[in-house]
């Protein structure tokens, strides 16, 4: 339970990956920070490791979703949230992809975010204020071959967090949007390629990718601004990276 008066964060996707490591730097800035995410054994490391609070949950399911912010209500509020679960499944044609990956793509990188959102607002407003962060991802930019149901997934998350932002306007509540390119973190591309680790280490050759924390640096740096200023997008990829399909493979020897 929270008992201090630090800002408190929720942080989804938060049992490895960009999520942990986001949890990690808010502790360190001094946030009180309620991690959330399916692996309760996982959960359990990084509260031992940061001291977070946690709270196991599948965010495509709605009760779990009440049962989380009843949670956050009841044991202190919320100053923001860093919706951050997702993911990418497979990298095939539009005409033999898996229909069934396409769905959970959009479960969890969609839908789960707008559960999550619409829950936690009232909480916000409660405080007179805070945070939506929503971290998106280059995906959202454009079409790549065998990227359909992923791209999809994260445009219409975009267009989730634009159009809050417009939405709400009005009110002391930053909508703000992180957009990484190419991040190596220990799960992303295994997940992808379903445990094919050979596969999913080839998407990093020949270049430096970020990492996990360089993107929870990102969004320690936006919570940080004055509550005036608003980063709508902050797009952060590797140096090497232009765009979805232009990178440099030489970069790494330069």
């Amino acid at each position: 339970m929270s008992t201090s008066q630090n800002r408190r964060a929720l942080v989804t996707g938060a049992s490895s990956g960009i999520g942990a490591a986001t949890v990690r730097r808010l502790r360190a800035d001094g946030w009180d920070v309620v991690a959330t995410a399916r692996r309760a054994d996982r959960l359990a490391a990084l509260a031992e490791d940061t001291g977070a609070e946690v709270f196991a949950a599948d965010l495509t399911q709605a009760a779990d979703v009440t049962a989380l912010v009843d949670y956050v209500e009841q044991t202190g509020g919320l100053d923001a949230v860093v919706n951050n679960a997702g993911g990418a499944l497979g990298l095939d044609p539009v005409a033999t992809s898996d229909v069934e990956q396409w769905r959970a793509m959009y479960e969890i990188n969609v839908l789960g975010t707008l559960q999550v959102t619409q829950a936690v607002l009232p909480l916000l407003r409660a405080r007179g204020g805070g945070d939506v962060v929503v971290v998106t991802s280059t995906a959202a930019d454009g079409a790549y071959e065998g990227g359909a149901g992923y791209t999809g997934a994260k445009h219409a998350e975009r267009m989730l967090a634009t159009t809050l932002r417009w939405e709400i306007v009005d009110e002391p509540i930053r909508v703000i949007q992180i957009a990484p390119g190419a991040v190596a973190t220990e799960e992303f591309s295994l997940v992808r390629f379903g445990g094919d680790a050979e596969r999913a280490a080839a998407v990093y050759d020949g270049f430096e990718p970020l990492v996990a924390d360089d993107i929870a640096d990102a969004v320690s740096w936006t919570l940080s601004r004055p509550a005036h200023v608003n980063v709508d997008l902050l797009v952060v990829r590797p140096r090497a990276q232009a765009s979805n399909t232009k990178t440099s493979r030489k970069a790494s020897d330069v």
